[in-house]
């Protein structure tokens, strides 16, 4: 590994952290991340990153407020201490369902994040399965989006049965493209639920469109929050006669005891990443399976580095 290359991590996900930092073949950046008495963050940098190209993990996962303004504090401070590029890897993007003025007299809290991350002194931002395409747009500099569906096909196929008939599932119409390339992977046919939005956060899934009967359905999302719309979505499966229900979701954030939701209503297995820790998860729900993103994130960390193509990481 070349000398000129630092990694650092926040306190989001210290797991991760170390996954990708040995994937790499390089230890942790020496920091101090600690909080004053008021819960002011304070960090020091603890070695020199003068003219280094320096790659900083965390992701805005709960509590996202708190783990948004260490990321902000951390770019902040290896800008002031001269960092050569000072890439910004995001895993998890909090405030990514806020993309779009959806009712009058809202925000559109997912630029501001842009902006944010981008003044703070980013050079560029890399996440995975962003929430929206869009978000893309929303900064003014490089960003990488990195996709899970390649990974999960490859665990999937491990596992799955080849006499099975299997059916991906789209959650909403807005995550038929994502459906759609995991499918391709498996070699399996796609279907839809009616997902519609009577108000802000809160989701009702209506009806389905394809068919199901006897087939092994897997929904495929890039999230799982309270797990409501999922577990409405397995029901509409199971009344339509799938034999079997997975899901396979990138973020698992399942807050509001979303993991309760999902007991005893005809859901097989959950499969997330570690894009947000999932220690105390695998815990409450014997069912959840987690896929490491740490080889992936560290192989477009190189791509980067080395000015490679990172699209040919999902080819």
């Amino acid at each position: 590994m070349e000398s000129n290359i630092k990694v650092f991590g926040g306190n989001a996900n210290p797991g991760l952290n170390q996954k990708i930092a040995s994937h790499l073949g390089l230890p942790l950046g020496d920091c101090t991340l600690k909080r004053f008495q008021d819960g002011e963050i304070h960090l020091s940098i603890n070695e020199n990153i003068r003219g280094q190209d320096v790659y900083v993990i965390q992701s805005t996962c709960p509590p996202v407020n708190e783990n948004l303004m260490e990321l902000l504090i951390f770019i902040d401070a290896l800008k002031r201490a001269s960092a050569d590029k000072i890439t910004a890897i995001v895993p998890y993007y909090g405030y990514s369902r806020q993309d779009k003025k959806s009712h009058p007299r809202t925000p559109i809290s997912a630029k501001l994040v842009a902006d944010l991350i981008s003044r703070a002194g980013a050079d560029r931002l890399l996440s995975v399965d962003l929430h929206a395409p869009q978000i893309q747009g929303f900064f003014d500099i490089p960003v990488d989006n990195l996709l899970s569906g390649r990974l999960f096909a490859s665990k999937w196929k491990e596992q799955a049965s080849s006499d099975a008939d299997y059916v991906v599932i789209s959650p909403d119409a807005g995550g038929v493209e994502r459906a759609l390339n995991f499918a391709n992977r498996i070699n399996a046919p796609v279907a839809v639920i009616d997902k519609r939005r009577p108000r802000p956060n809160e989701a009702k899934a209506h009806s389905l469109i394809g068919d199901v009967t006897k087939k092994r359905a897997i929904i495929f999302d890039d999230m799982i929050d309270t797990a409501g719309t999922l577990a409405q979505s397995v029901d509409i499966l199971v009344k339509n006669g799938a034999e079997q229900v997975s899901a396979i979701v990138t973020h698992g954030i399942f807050s509001n005891k979303g993991l309760d939701r999902l007991r005893g209503n005809g859901l097989k297995d959950v499969w997330v990443t570690d894009t947000i820790c999932q220690a105390e998860h695998t815990k409450a729900y014997s069912n959840l399976k987690v896929v490491s993103m740490a080889e992936t994130i560290a192989g477009a960390i190189l791509c980067i580095h080395k000015r490679e193509s990172v699209s040919s990481l999902f080819l």
